[in-house]
């Protein structure tokens, strides 16, 4: 019976390890992140460097475009990259902002 319980306890351990990863977003590359250059770069370039965004928006009147990948594992190695950009009204970039969890040299 004892036998039973810890081959239990042990399988539903290990299916928590293999179910307790998800993701939400859109990995992308966030070092092409500094090819970005305000008053410059247009939104045709942006896609074709990042691909589509995960979301589109307006704030006062610009258009907001976010990137955004998060990559959740029961182990701790969490991933969160979310990478914010607005546009003026002439689609070239006004603002832009990256936050990462991840530490990277050519940032």
């Amino acid at each position: 019976m004892k036998t039973n319980y810890a081959v239990n306890i042990i399988l539903l351990i290990s299916l928590l390890f293999a179910f307790g990863c998800g993701t939400a977003g859109k990995d992308f590359n966030e070092s092409l992140y500094k090819n970005i250059v305000e008053g410059t770069t247009t939104h045709k370039e942006v896609q074709s460097m990042f691909g589509p965004p995960f979301k589109k928006g307006v704030q006062n009147g610009n258009r907001v475009w976010t990137y955004e990948y998060n990559y959740y594992n029961a182990l701790g190695n969490d991933i969160t990259k979310d990478m914010i950009i607005v546009f003026d009204k002439h689609g070239v970039v006004k603002f832009h902002q990256m936050m990462t969890n991840q530490p990277s040299a050519d940032r």
